[in-house]
């Protein structure tokens, strides 16, 4: 007998929920084009469907909410020029705007570990409940890229510079840190996560402020870590005051002229990144702080193309998750070597093959 492979994203109608399971625990639930579409049909659906009053989005395994995008299979379609560096990047925003702007109450559990992709799959919703297993990171200018999945947009939006700070370095956020940064918008402990999902469930009116009620009363209950501050709490003043500069030279400038231990760590992890990254995150950044969810992803699409076309995303793939030597060979080799029209060119629209929400 022939064993059927388990579905990738397990769908079903709980009483009046729509409940989506991410389903590749062995690749932590990692977002691949597959995923993606079946994603959004089902989403569409529900969100006219009478009989549908909330979407619940969870991962499987226990380890992961969603780890990120299927990276090695852009990697690869990217290289050969395969259509799949284009449709991956272009469906997977048009689903990160659809959650962005879903009618219905959606409940994001990003019970483990959280990155990238499964940001864009929660980030932009009303209710992203983090747990201790949480860790929340944008590491993408580690492998030639930049936060994308509308990270221009919620970043920037974050208090102070902290968005700037976690986009640039990469930072790991975790645990009850992820809501004090306003990644999350609530904590509760994850053994109370199933018992949550059954009330939520069973909600008899499930309004956006009946949602809001329930993970508050979860929220109080759920008292783990509550007495430990912020990890960033003592450097947010300087973070504010260090990444305000006009440029990542001058961030650098700062980091390295202030001296302190926290300073020096940042500029060591800068230092190690692709540089063409940096400087396309700092302007996505800047720019995305003003724009909408949709003018911010019409962006980041023509970023990731920019990104296909370049070398550094090859390079920091090749350097992080296949050979795993840590030693990426970036070209520019420097940030004084990016030049102004060599960031501009990725921000310049591709024309028909533009972004259209």
């Amino acid at each position: 007998m022939s064993s059927q492979p388990a579905p990738e994203v397990l769908m079903e109608k709980v009483g009046r929920a729509g409940v989506i399971t991410l389903n590749r625990p062995k690749a932590l639930n990692a977002l691949n084009l597959p995923m993606i579409r079946l994603l959004y049909p089902q989403l569409k659906d529900w969100e006219t469907d009478e009989q549908t009053d909330i979407i619940i989005i969870k991962g499987a395994g226990g380890k992961a909410f969603c780890a990120g995008g299927d990276i090695r299979a852009v990697t690869d379609a990217g290289k050969l020029g395969d259509r799949l560096a284009e449709d991956f990047f272009r469906e997977e925003y048009v689903l990160n705007n659809t959650i962005g702007t879903f009618k219905k109450p959606y409940i994001a559990l990003i019970d483990g570990i959280t990155m990238g992709g499964g940001v864009g799959l929660s980030v932009h919703s009303r209710f992203r409940v983090a747990t201790e297993k949480t860790v929340f990171a944008m590491p993408e200018t580690a492998i030639g890229l930049f936060p994308d999945v509308g990270g221009g947009y919620f970043l920037p939006r974050l208090q102070g510079k902290l968005g700037l700070f976690l986009a640039l370095t990469g930072f790991r956020l975790k645990g009850r840190d992820v809501q004090r940064a306003g990644v999350a918008s609530h904590f509760v402990e994850s053994q109370k996560v199933s018992a949550l999902e059954q009330d939520l469930v069973g909600l008899s009116s499930p309004s956006n402020e009946a949602v809001a009620t329930l993970l508050e009363s979860y929220q109080t209950q759920s008292g783990l870590d509550a007495e430990k501050t912020f990890v960033l709490q003592p450097h947010l003043q300087d973070i504010d005051r260090l990444f305000s500069a006009g440029s990542v030279e001058a961030i650098l400038q700062n980091l390295n002229a202030d001296g302190s231990a926290f300073a020096k760590k940042q500029a060591e992890t800068l230092a190690r990144m692709s540089p063409m990254s940096l400087k396309i995150t700092f302007r996505q950044l800047q720019e995305g702080a003003a724009m909408s969810l949709q003018d911010v992803l019409v962006m980041e699409y023509r970023l990731s193309q920019a990104c296909m076309r370049g070398c550094d995303f090859y390079e920091g793939v090749r350097a992080v998750l296949i050979d795993k030597d840590q030693s990426p060979r970036w070209n520019p080799a420097s940030l004084a070597d990016v030049s102004d029209h060599s960031v501009d060119q990725c921000f310049s629209s591709l024309g028909e093959k533009d972004l259209r929400l």
